[in-house]
């Protein structure tokens, strides 16, 4: 089992970026992805999540980050709009098959390696 993230960088405040998920070897139909993010010298946060039967958001987030998914791809994305400089970090996904997921559960037992986004001022 394998998750890969990509598409982070280095973006404008007000910017957007679109992280990618791309899940192997895991049962698709199942599959619950987590979205977290951890800044230098502050715990972990989950910002979203998309089970099987929900999606969340956290409220840090919630109206400016999108999760979605492709089912042909087998990758799941995090669209993140206006972005804020206290929105740079590692962000990380990680596999559930919790069906209804929540970012603050210990569910998830599959991590990516992460994605650094940063959002200058």
């Amino acid at each position: 089992v394998q998750l890969v993230e990509s598409g982070g960088g280095l973006v404008q405040v007000g910017g957007s970026l679109r992280l990618s998920c791309a899940a192997s070897g895991f049962h698709w139909d199942s599959l619950g992805i987590g979205w977290f993010r951890q800044a230098p010298g502050k715990e972990r946060e989950g910002v979203a999540c998309k089970g099987v039967g929900n999606e969340e958001y956290s409220h840090s987030v919630r109206g400016r980050f999108t999760i979605s998914s492709d089912s042909a791809k087998y990758t799941v994305y995090l669209q993140m709009n206006d972005l804020k400089p206290e929105d740079t970090a590692s962000y990380y996904c990680a596999a559930t098959y919790a069906t209804y997921c929540d970012v603050n559960s210990d569910t998830y037992f599959s991590w990516g390696q992460g994605t650094q986004v940063t959002v200058s001022s």
